[in-house]
């Protein structure tokens, strides 16, 4: 890898470069631990967005409890940075896959969630081989209908299961009201996000009143961040967009700073109001739709091909831009923008600070 040295202005740096604004994401990680810091709730950051062990420290540092991970791979890099408490907020299923949770049992206390009686037993026969205890919430499908089992019963019965298992640790329950947190309207957004966490607190005090010990109660996303992380009986969120932000996420008005941007090269000026970059679907994501074109009024990015970005010109005589200058581009969708590059630039007050290895990018398994 070509590095440019510390120093190098940010809008120098070769691209295309995913750039990370230090100023913008310590403020980001501060505001989110001044919300939480006189609430039962803390955060366990969700490491699917950066997936960067410099970045969880970071938020280790600032009161968090320990990280969450959306995959295994995810856990291992947090691991081997020395990250000890690690929630992987997904059902674990298969031998390789049991084996290799186990293995990380041995090094971290290391939780993983539950929705299957069966998973249940592979998970107490794989801890008995390995001669490890890790911890099991038991994951309530509070409205996202994803993973997740129904409160009630099932709920009951299998966090009965896994304290009964000789192997497993109960340690509570979990569920994510992805379903809400995007929702424009800031009032229907924490209706929504109330009605969940009352499933999933609900849930709790079910197991509770059953003689079961629950003390852990996990949700929580960026975007319901204030009202699960304030919501009674809630004793950890999982947000993760926050500490970057997005396109997508900052169109609902959230109190945070996009933090996050691709940088790139005109590479073209072919006709006075289009200009070609060396920015594609290879170097940034548009699930969210197109991302957004910073400090050029009236320059919309339009389409994306594998390696060339067109930008449409509302007012051509006003933009200068010619081949070889750079522009700043924010994408919709922060997460899956990170995991197709290989480097943060870490920059601040527009000089380059940092170069970090996005150490779990394509850890999918």
């Amino acid at each position: 890898m070509y590095v440019q040295p510390v120093g190098t202005p940010k809008l120098e740096l070769d691209t295309p470069a995913l750039i990370l604004d230090l100023d913008v994401v310590e403020a980001n990680i501060q505001r989110m631990a001044d919300f939480l810091r006189d609430k039962p709730a803390k955060i366990r950051p969700h490491m699917k967005t950066h997936k960067t062990p410099a970045l969880a420290h970071k938020q280790l540092a600032a009161g968090a409890l320990g990280v969450t991970c959306a995959k295994l791979g995810e856990a291992e890099v947090m691991a081997a940075a020395g990250i000890k408490d690690i929630l992987i907020a997904n059902q674990i299923v298969g031998r390789l896959k049991l084996e290799r949770l186990m293995s990380l049992a041995r090094s971290t206390d290391i939780m993983v969630a539950v929705d299957d009686e069966q998973n249940v037993a592979d998970l107490d026969e794989a801890a008995n081989r390995w001669g490890v205890r890790p911890r099991v919430l038991v994951e309530i499908d509070n409205g996202t209908h994803r993973c997740g089992v129904q409160r009630g019963e099932r709920t009951i019965r299998l966090a009965s299961q896994v304290a009964e298992s000789r192997n497993l640790r109960l340690a509570g329950v979990m569920g994510y009201e992805g379903f809400a947190v995007f929702i424009a309207d800031a009032e229907e957004r924490a209706a929504a996000a109330r009605g969940a966490m009352e499933i999933l607190t609900g849930a709790a005090d079910d197991c509770r009143s059953s003689g079961l010990e629950i003390g852990i109660v996990s949700g929580g996303g960026t975007g319901t961040f204030d009202t699960s992380g304030a919501f009674p009986g809630v004793t950890e969120i999982q947000a993760g967009s926050y500490i970057t932000m997005d396109g997508r996420y900052k169109g609902i008005g959230l109190p945070f700073e996009c933090g996050l941007s691709v940088l790139c090269t005109v590479i073209s000026r072919p006709r006075p109001g289009v200009l070609i970059t060396d920015l594609g679907m290879k170097q940034i994501s548009h699930e969210f739709g197109m991302p957004h074109v910073l400090n050029v009024p009236g320059a919309s990015l339009t389409k994306l091909s594998e390696e060339h970005g067109l930008i449409e010109l509302a007012d051509p005589p006003s933009v200068p831009h010619q081949p070889g200058d750079t522009l700043e581009i924010l994408p919709t969708h922060g997460d899956t923008t990170i995991n197709i590059h290989d480097y943060f630039f870490a920059v601040r007050g527009g000089l380059l600070e940092a170069v970090w290895a996005v150490g779990a990018r394509g850890k999918s398994r």
